[in-house]
């Protein structure tokens, strides 16, 4: 998936990564996509209630062998 902007949150725990994301996403125009890797094995649960919180749209996860990315695009 083509994304916007990248944000790298390997190596950072929860909250820094929904910390971060919220962060990003300000600096994004409507329509854009946010891609977020991350090590951090809760992010899986947490990025997407954080996008149905704030209203923005989880596209996808790609599951990778120690990381993950997450794709976000903003409303």
């Amino acid at each position: 998936m083509n994304a916007d902007q990248t944000l790298d949150c390997r190596g950072l725990s929860c909250p820094m990564p929904i910390i971060k994301l919220a962060k990003a996403m300000k600096d994004l125009q409507p329509g854009q996509v946010l891609e977020l890797i991350g090590t951090d094995p809760g992010s899986k649960a947490d990025v997407p209630a954080w996008c149905n919180k704030t209203g923005n749209e989880f596209l996808s996860i790609e599951e990778g062998e120690g990381e993950n990315k997450f794709y976000i695009k903003k409303k």
